[in-house]
């Protein structure tokens, strides 16, 4: 994003909406810091600027994985998804992703107000790969790791986005191993990330995994995602 200097007034319409306070006041008109801005392009379509400051660059690689990872209506090149993450979570009872006794999981770094490096990917990925987790193949983070090494690409690393999603698939008897580097990176990590995990009920209608959770010290909040007109039909 930029800011056209001959044009500004400084109002501070682009300054109040910036989600991650790039975006500052300084002799009287308005300043992006680059380093910090995530290109989401918010200040662009929301900050109503009255005398038309605000432009939108053509972004370059490595830039432009920053919109695809902050704009919420930007689309993946790659895996041709919208957004940071992928549909699936969200919508199992459709396509039967996740079957009885495995478990998904995302990993959201980051969120607004923070952002995030891309390389703290690698702080979870560089361990996950190790227990032997299946990435979700149309996810936007797992198109640009090594599913051998979960390394990200060198130049990534300092690229810094509003959020990234980990998303991969285990066996139950990997949870204790996935709850394990939680623990561990939690302690590394610069930025605050948020863990989901989704399973079917049990047949007698209870939640399988909670006792296992609430052992290895995590607080946990059951809840539902309901997607009215997304359920199978009987015929």
């Amino acid at each position: 994003m930029k800011i056209k200097e001959n044009l500004c007034i400084g109002c501070g319409q682009c300054v109040i909406v910036c989600p991650v306070n790039a975006i500052q006041i300084e002799n009287k008109k308005a300043k992006i810091d680059r380093d910090l801005c995530v290109e989401c392009h918010v200040c662009y379509r929301d900050a109503e600027c009255p005398v038309n400051a605000i432009k939108m660059e053509r972004l370059k690689w490595p830039r432009i994985i920053r919109s695809v990872f902050s704009d919420v209506i930007a689309t993946h090149k790659v895996t041709g998804i919208p957004g940071r993450g992928t549909e699936e979570m969200k919508t199992n009872d459709v396509t039967d992703r996740y079957k009885y006794d495995e478990i998904g999981i995302s990993i959201e770094i980051g969120r607004p107000g923070m952002g995030t490096l891309l390389k703290n990917v690698e702080l979870f990925t560089k361990r996950l790969v190790k227990l032997g987790v299946e990435f979700e193949k149309d996810s936007p983070i797992t198109v640009l790791i090594d599913e051998k090494t979960g390394k990200l690409n060198e130049e990534l690393q300092n690229e810094i986005v509003l959020s990234a999603i980990i998303e991969f698939k285990i066996s139950q008897e990997k949870l204790n191993g996935v709850l394990e580097i939680i623990k561990t990176v939690d302690k590394q990590i610069d930025t605050v990330f948020s863990v989901g995990l989704i399973t079917r009920f049990n047949e007698d209608g209870s939640l399988p995994l909670l006792d296992q959770i609430s052992k290895q010290g995590f607080e946990i909040e059951p809840n539902a995602k309901i997607n009215l007109g997304l359920g199978k039909k009987q015929f």
